[in-house]
């Protein structure tokens, strides 16, 4: 199975979007499976052009998506990963560090063990801030390339690896 991870802002602008959607139909024509976390913005683009999708929620009902065991999960919870690649892990809420926790598993599957072959995503700087920092941080550690769309350079890239 190939997995990739397509994530980013919830407040990422219209036209990059759309071209995430197409990006997810091409990878799904592709074979890949999606993995995302249920929020609105980037990752609702991925989620709703394809049917092949692993959606890690932070808890059963986040964003208006339920468990099911299927495509809806909501991991384990796992505050050491938090801790290890949040830099302000001690100014977290509770429903924060679940937030985070949910990230790690975007980026390494069920088990923490099976790494995605990269990341697409958007971020209002081109860096690892805002929620999507987390997931970044670690696919980086992991040696995961990422395609940042707010980037010229990685968004040419990935548009020419997908044939757009």
């Amino acid at each position: 199975m190939k997995f990739y991870t397509g994530i980013g802002s919830i407040n990422t602008p219209t036209d990059i979007l759309a071209l995430m959607t197409e990006i997810a139909k091409v990878l799904d024509n592709d074979k890949y499976i999606l993995r995302s976390g249920g929020a609105g913005g980037a990752d609702e683009a991925f989620e709703s052009a394809t049917p092949c999708k692993r959606i890690y929620l932070p808890w059963s009902g986040f964003n208006g998506k339920q468990y099911n065991g299927k495509e809806y999960l909501v991991p384990s919870y796992n505050e050491q990963w938090v801790l290890d690649y949040h830099p302000n892990s001690h100014y977290l809420t509770a429903g924060m560090m679940k937030l985070m926790s949910r990230n790690t598993y975007q980026v390494l599957g069920d088990d923490l063990n099976t790494p995605s072959a990269f990341v697409v995503c958007w971020t209002s700087d081109g860096k690892a801030s805002g929620g999507t920092g987390q997931a970044l941080r670690i696919a980086k550690d992991f040696n995961i390339p990422i395609y940042n769309l707010y980037n010229d350079e990685e968004l040419e890239t990935i548009v020419k690896k997908c044939k757009l």
